[in-house]
């Protein structure tokens, strides 16, 4: 699933955003341009709440 994160602008909050995915055992691929997250091996709500726990907000749908 992808997650629209419009407050990721460094390598930073990449780094920080695939550290909390895989503390909560997933996968992130970050594409800072795009401003988006992909995460495979979580479901949608732990991926969501281990995003938010890293201080980042998710774009509504």
């Amino acid at each position: 699933m992808t997650f629209t994160v419009p407050g990721m602008s460094c390598g930073h909050c990449k780094a920080a955003i695939e550290a909390a995915i895989a503390d909560a055992g997933g996968r992130a691929t970050v594409d800072l341009a795009a401003k988006t997250v992909t995460v495979q091996d979580l479901d949608q709500a732990r991926a969501a709440e281990a995003i938010r726990a890293a201080g980042y907000e998710i774009a509504a749908a």
